[in-house]
């Protein structure tokens, strides 16, 4: 193909655009209801999202941007195709290109020096070169308006070429690592633009421009320069058809801005907008978000109405009793194990090694100070121990319910602490005394009555 086949082929394909054009005015007038019909919020799968394209060109051994050549004389020879796209959004797509074709060059010594021996020409089928690519919407010259009849469109991606060189040597039937196979096969590396003209809501008018990168020295036959590999390109102008129902617009031409003020606008939206508003007035008016003892719960779906402030509770608005002994967490002094009202939510306390033994020791009110009447307990336990240099004393301190539980665990550990420094100044080793405080958990009498707490306010002293 020379450059006046080319130029011809050009002329046509304006010629061509011209007139489609004006088809696609009139065309658009019966369209325009379907594309603005779309509904907000569709997602993808409102819009026809499949593309068949077939195109036809020149295929020459050179691209654009320049680069090493085995041959100086640019030949353009026919190639066309077939492609497959689907549109996974308005500014991105998959493509798959199968194009076949022809390709020749020249070594021409008026243009540049070629060296002795030098071939003079070469000629290649290329009998397929499929590709997968990415195709990126990158402008439109009418973004603006309402709908887009111009996209602008750059792809790249990977493939596999498979030619036999005819010139300077026949490789068909020869290629391959046994010279048994028809065809040689490469990848190659597509790197592309184009730009899309909308015809009709089904119909576009495409013109491309592909440079292909071949992994590979060997598209001309022979292996020419030193690290260098063969590219070609493909110029092209076709028809791309959009697949689907036809219900549904293209996706192609969706302009993004417009549906964006379409889904501000839209007096649909608006409307439901306004009903739910509604609703939620409705339910406010019947008082099902009312919460009357600040559970959590609201009264509709409260079983145990009027909880105390700060009782925790269940999903039912009931208190919350983990061990189901009838008293609620929040006043069971033992949450965990199942007790009496008397004791506070604990089990009985049994009795004792200290209680026993008489081994005692009895506090006032809210005072961790030693009465008078401990002396002679404390004395006759420091006597045992110094007699007894392997003995050892546990002290375990406690209180009445009188009080926050947090105050009650510090002032019982205060009480144990006092009666260890008493036996300590009596001669007996620190070391020898281990203290632990229970604040209200073990009470051993009632905390009803004013005897039960005068008996919980203790220090229990249990020799080991």
């Amino acid at each position: 193909m020379n450059y006046s086949t080319i130029k011809k082929a050009i002329v046509f394909s304006l010629v061509a655009v011209l007139g489609l054009t004006g088809i696609s005015n009139a065309q658009d007038a019966t369209s325009s209801s379907a594309s603005s019909s779309a509904k907000v919020f569709g997602g993808r799968g409102q819009y026809r999202t499949w593309n068949l394209g077939i195109n036809a060109g020149v295929m020459t051994p050179h691209i654009a941007i320049g680069g090493t050549n085995d041959f100086n004389k640019i030949n353009a020879e026919l190639g066309y195709g077939l492609s497959l796209r689907k549109q996974l959004g308005h500014a991105f797509g998959i493509q798959f290109d199968g194009i076949r074709g022809e390709l020749s060059g020249e070594n021409d010594p008026a243009k540049s020096f070629v060296p002795a021996g030098s071939y003079t020409s070469f000629e290649t089928d290329v009998a397929y070169a499929l590709s997968l690519a990415g195709v990126v919407n990158v402008a439109t010259v009418d973004f603006l308006k309402r709908e887009n009849n111009v996209n602008f469109t750059a792809k790249a991606g990977w493939g596999i070429v498979g030619f036999a060189p005819r010139l300077p040597f026949d490789w068909k039937g020869k290629a391959g690592d046994n010279r048994d196979e028809k065809f040689v096969q490469e990848s190659f590396f597509p790197l592309g633009v184009g730009a899309k003209f909308k015809i009709s809501e089904r119909v576009n008018f495409d013109l491309g421009y592909t440079m292909n990168f071949l992994d590979g020295d060997n598209l001309d036959g022979i292996y020419g320069r030193p690290n260098s590999k063969d590219k070609w390109s493909y110029s092209s102008a076709g028809l791309e058809f959009s697949l689907g129902s036809t219900a549904k617009p293209n996706l192609d031409w969706v302009n993004p801005l417009a549906l964006m003020y379409d889904e501000l606008k839209d007096p649909t939206l608006r409307q439901e907008v306004e009903a739910l508003k509604g609703r939620v007035s409705a339910l406010e008016a019947q008082d099902l978000l009312k919460d009357s003892d600040g559970d959590g719960v609201a009264d509709k779906l409260d079983k145990c109405p009027g909880t105390e402030a700060g009782v925790k509770v269940d999903g039912s608005g009931c208190p919350l009793d983990v061990d189901a002994d009838g008293i609620p967490d929040s006043k069971d002094a033992c949450p965990t194990v199942k007790g009496t009202a008397e004791y506070n939510g604990c089990p009985p306390p049994e009795a004792s090694n200290a209680m026993a033994t008489g081994n005692v020791i009895q506090f006032e009110f809210d005072s961790s100070v030693l009465r008078t009447d401990a002396y002679p307990i404390l004395d006759r336990i420091s006597s045992d121990l110094r007699a007894n240099s392997s003995s050892r004393v546990q002290l375990e301190g406690h209180a009445s319910s009188e009080g926050t539980t947090e105050y009650n665990m510090t002032l019982s550990r205060d009480r144990a602490n006092s009666v260890k420094t008493y036996l300590v100044n009596s001669g007996v080793a620190a070391s020898r005394i281990s203290t632990s405080a229970f604040g209200e958990s073990r009470p051993v009498a009632s905390n009803a009555t004013e005897e039960g707490r005068v008996q919980n306010r203790r220090v229990e002293a249990k020799m080991q």
